[in-house]
């Protein structure tokens, strides 16, 4: 008999570093996950806060090594793209790391105070102030920079932004502008709705920079939506942009460094996937040959990586309610939750995450297709990356214990998206949700963020009950 241990193991190189199996039980980082869901229950969402700090310790170490092995002459610096999590816990545990913030709303600020008064950062922290920005966003970043934050960094959007500050900045400014990369040839348009045109930099900087003392531009940014691959459009995109940056350091000597984004991906297949270093030093050695082929410095270098940071911390557990054999072919498993409410990537741009079962890895494997509580037709997975297709334990015997499934590296954008603690699609709960840390001795210890959303909560929100 082939088991469901035996298909993994054919597939790919397992066990691996993460993922191990003992007692036919998944472990996750070495965390027996049977005995988190038997403590807690199902449906779950875990965050294991070891994993953000080493990711941001890994990239580090491969722009480091980069620039030594390159002979790079500019610094690099790691900033945390908060929009991918802005919990607590995820802004702690990565500001343990040595590194800055990129903030995207208004009210991101009101979360670097929050991280000022716990002493979490300092007046010194780089806080990359991005995206199209309303009056209170600009009003927050004005008001610190005007209290000595010195690092609070506005990323000029647009032509219009800068009047803002011109009029209530008074303190010394350092000022970013992004530059309005194109999109790849099979997106809907051709340039970013974000940034300003290429054409418009260096009138920017001339017209509306150059002569003002409080201001000097430092860095120039950009960022494209298909992240860091090697494929001839981002290469193109990247030289066209530090290009520009030659051509902009040539009249504005304050410009010393460049944001190349986010956009560093995480693991989506239990086998690697991306050479993470080869990318890293390719992108120092294309910005250094454009340099010296312009014959300007080579820029300090800053990215802002949110997915890579947080996302490999996250898992989403649930168990098998129950079965169906639809059309005589089409076996279904229906989850204890759902897809569209709690991993909606999966809904809304056909995301792959890591899925394997947590249990029965003894068992027998048959093809199935997973089915979430809605009742949107929409609300499924029954595709993994490798092998468009999804393998699980059978369920041979309904007395013996449940079946479960997970799916790792889920720890970015998915609570943002499917709106934390709201109103869900057809009213399922958002599932409880707990920390996992390790102390110092390496002890495993867990918390309760939040238990799973209960109707009170829901009725409230929906003017029930006050």
């Amino acid at each position: 008999m082939d088991t469901y241990h035996d298909l993994i193991s054919q597939t790919f190189d397992f066990p691996t570093q993460d993922f191990t199996v003992q007692n036919n039980e998944l472990r996750f980082h070495d965390i027996p996950l049977m005995d988190i869901i038997q403590k807690h229950g199902t449906p779950l969402r875990l965050t294991y806060l070891p994993k953000i700090s080493s990711q941001i310790q890994r990239a580090k170490k491969w722009f480091a090594d980069g620039i030594a092995k390159t002979d790079y002459q500019g610094t690099y610096t790691y900033c945390y793209c908060t929009k991918s999590s802005h919990f607590s816990f995820v802004l702690e545990e990565a500001l343990k790391n040595d590194i800055q913030i990129e903030t995207s709303s208004g009210f991101d600020i009101n979360i670097v105070r929050a991280l000022y008064n716990k002493g979490k950062i300092n007046k010194q922290t780089f806080i990359i102030a991005n995206g199209f920005k309303r009056e209170r966003y600009k009003r927050h970043l004005t008001e610190l920079i005007n209290e000595g934050f010195v690092n609070c960094m506005p990323i000029l959007d647009n032509l219009d932004e800068i009047e803002y500050y011109h009029e209530n900045v008074r303190e010394k400014c350092n000022l970013g502008m992004r530059l309005a990369s194109d999109e790849e040839p099979r997106f809907q348009f051709y340039t970013s709705r974000l940034g300003v045109r290429y054409a418009d930099a260096i009138p920017l900087y001339e017209q509306k920079i150059k002569e003002d003392p409080r201001f000097e531009l430092t860095m120039l940014h950009y960022f494209i939506n298909t992240g860091i691959k090697d494929t001839s459009y981002y290469w193109s995109e990247l030289s066209r942009f530090v290009h520009k940056y030659c051509e902009l350091r040539k009249v504005c000597p304050t410009l010393t460094t460049i944001d190349i984004g986010g956009g560093l991906p995480i693991q989506t297949s239990i086998q690697p996937e991306y050479d993470y270093a080869y990318m890293i030093e390719e992108i120092l050695r294309t910005i250094k040959r454009i340099c010296a082929e312009e014959g300007v410095p080579e820029p300090n270098i800053f990215t802002e990586f949110g997915i890579f940071t947080v996302g490999e911390s996250g898992v989403t557990l649930y168990s098998i309610l129950d079965e169906k054999l639809q059309n005589d072919k089409e076996l279904w498993y229906m989850i204890d939750g759902s897809f569209i409410t709690n991993l909606p990537d999966t809904w809304a741009l056909n995301q792959r995450f890591i899925m394997l079962a947590i249990n029965g890895w003894q068992k027998s494997y048959k093809k199935i297709q997973l089915g979430g509580l809605t009742c949107d037709s929409q609300d499924y997975y029954n595709a993994e990356k490798h092998i468009y297709q999804v393998f699980l334990p059978e369920r041979k015997n309904t007395d013996e214990q449940k079946l479960y499934v997970g799916f790792f590296h889920t720890g970015a954008y998915q609570e943002s998206l499917s709106g934390y603690g709201g109103i869900k699609h057809c009213l399922i709960p958002a599932p409880k949700h707990v920390i996992l840390d390790r102390a110092e001795d390496g002890t495993l210890t867990d918390y309760v963020f939040a238990d799973e959303q209960d109707s009170e909560s829901m009725m409230r929100i929906l003017g029930y009950q006050s």
